[in-house]
């Protein structure tokens, strides 16, 4: 394994503005020691994609509570994979409709926390995809 951190990218993309549940996350992650960045509001998915890769994360976080997550989500999603980043945890999160999760799913959205999620819940699940690419978690 290697000796790191897994690193985690959080970003909101589109024009949501409210990121509190986000923020939220980002510090249960680093309580659980990881190493989050977080890109904050009204980004791009091109954005999103450009930090993701110089920023060489383990798992990329999407959160929408805007409805335009069908688009949004598989357009980064496919930018990072598109530019060599087809390693990389795809999480998302937000308000997000039961109907819409198996399109996320097939869009490279590994899987879909919604709001109440525990934070323990997020960090197992990632700790135990990014393990299998051999990245360790140093506490």
């Amino acid at each position: 394994m290697r000796d790191k951190k897994v690193r985690v990218l959080l970003a909101k993309p589109g024009l949501d503005g409210h990121d509190r549940g986000l923020k939220v996350l980002a510090r249960g992650l680093r309580d659980a020691g990881m190493e989050v960045i977080y890109l904050g509001l009204r980004l791009t998915p091109e954005q999103i994609a450009q930090a993701a890769l110089e920023e060489d994360v383990d798992v990329v976080g999407l959160s929408c509570l805007s409805g335009a997550h069908m688009v949004l989500f598989p357009k980064t999603v496919g930018l990072i994979k598109e530019k060599g980043g087809g390693d990389i945890l795809f999480i998302g999160g937000g308000i997000i409709p039961g109907k819409d999760i198996p399109g996320l799913e097939a869009a490279g959205i590994a899987m879909v926390f919604g709001p109440g999620t525990p934070i323990g819940e997020i960090t197992g699940f990632m700790k135990e995809r990014v393990r299998r690419r051999g990245v360790d978690n140093q506490d």
